[in-house]
């Protein structure tokens, strides 16, 4: 009986990685799209394109782990029907359960991998992800210097340099700064360079003239061999350093800083994705259990089992569906946190009722049912 249980259990594990494994590279190619920007804008290289891209794995992983899940056990079962092991199986006594118990175990051993994915992986990926990109887009060296192009890094600033040399040294800089119409500044320089000044980046200036309109038509000219311009202004808001839920470990999630107002305005939401990143790894043993209720409840069919796969599959999509709802609903009312751990269980013991139920019209023993499906 070991061994038959273990054949099952190879039986669900194979697709569930060949699954996940396809699902995850869909996930990827979508999230790498949305990464394409530190190329195209930031010039980075391929390789912290793809870097940043694998970061993203662990979020995705936990998105897709019980629907990937639910799929691995109906494609093996499925199988397991088309090919009669599963009748012959029955004929040689073995009861429904013991088929049950090994798929069960593999939803329980990738709930733990979830678990694992959604408590620790997660959020350690997301956060170095968080930096990587963060230095990335404040990186002004990368986003403002582009050698004998003219670049706007922020409205009413133009930016030129004729070359970047050894160093990173610019040539022949020219610096446009139209931020106030009634006061235009325009600075020109043989050399320069982007170092960073008190944390905020600014362009050291030497050998160059300052060029200012005067209300009367004329412009004032100042010549000097070095001048700092800071840039800090014309970093974006946005591009402020911020752990986001995603970010944030569980303590974090529970206990975050009163006293930092992020903290405070979204403690609700980081509420809402504690409680989900501990209760989603239930939805796993739960659509597995979906996928053995559509496939062994019920009476055996020789038309095979299309149909039953189908309302499977939807009730399964609905229940993720409706789970990642109850998750958002829980921002705005924190007191339907405990439904996000009672829905999946409600749905691991409507599925058991249902695989318990005895079958219709099942007159038969199941001994002799099972041998007449095997011929």
């Amino acid at each position: 009986m070991k061994a038959l249980q273990a054949y099952l259990f190879r039986q669900g594990m194979i697709p569930l990685l060949a699954i996940l494994g396809g699902l995850a590279g869909v996930a990827i190619l979508t999230q790498g799209l949305n990464q394409l920007d530190l190329i195209v804008d930031q010039r980075q290289s391929t390789l912290a394109f793809l870097w940043v891209t694998l970061l993203s794995m662990p979020q995705l992983i936990s998105l897709i782990m019980p629907l990937a899940v639910f799929f691995a056990v109906a494609y093996a079962v499925n199988r397991m029907h088309t090919e009669s092991e599963i009748a012959v199986a029955f004929a040689a006594g073995v009861s429904p359960w013991q088929i049950v118990s090994p798929i069960l175990k593999l939803a329980a051993l990738a709930g733990i991998a979830h678990l694992a994915v959604n408590v620790l992986i997660q959020p350690a990926s997301y956060r170095e992800m968080r930096e990587t990109v963060h230095a990335m887009r404040t990186d002004f060296a990368a986003s403002l210097v582009r050698a004998g192009e003219f670049t706007t890094p922020a409205d009413g600033l133009t930016f030129y340099a004729r070359e970047v040399g050894a160093g990173g040294v610019l040539r022949d800089l020219f610096i446009d700064d139209r931020r106030n119409a009634q006061r235009p500044t325009t600075y020109t320089a043989r050399t320069g360079v982007i170092v960073s000044a008190g944390g905020a980046p600014a362009v050291v200036m030497r050998e160059g003239q300052i060029q200012q309109p005067k209300p009367d038509g004329a412009i004032d000219l100042l010549d000097f061999d070095q001048y700092t311009l800071e840039l800090g202004a014309f970093v974006s808001a946005e591009d402020e350093y911020i752990l986001k839920p995603s970010d944030r470990f569980l303590a974090e999630l529970f206990y975050p800083d009163r006293t930092y107002y992020y903290d405070q305005r979204n403690a609700d939401r980081f509420l809402a994705e504690g409680h989900h990143r501990l209760s989603s790894p239930l939805l796993d043993p739960a659509l597995a259990l979906i996928a053995l209720a559509g496939l062994l409840a019920g009476d055996f069919s020789r038309r095979g089992y299309g149909r039953r796969i189908a309302i499977a599959a939807g009730s399964a999509l609905i229940v993720r569906i409706f789970a990642l709802g109850i998750q958002a609903a829980c921002v705005d009312q924190p007191s339907l946190n405990p439904l996000q751990y009672i829905f999946p269980i409600a749905v691991c013991g409507v599925a058991l009722w249902m695989l318990s139920a005895p079958r219709r019209g099942a007159r038969k023993p199941a001994r002799a049912s099972a041998l007449s499906m095997a011929r």
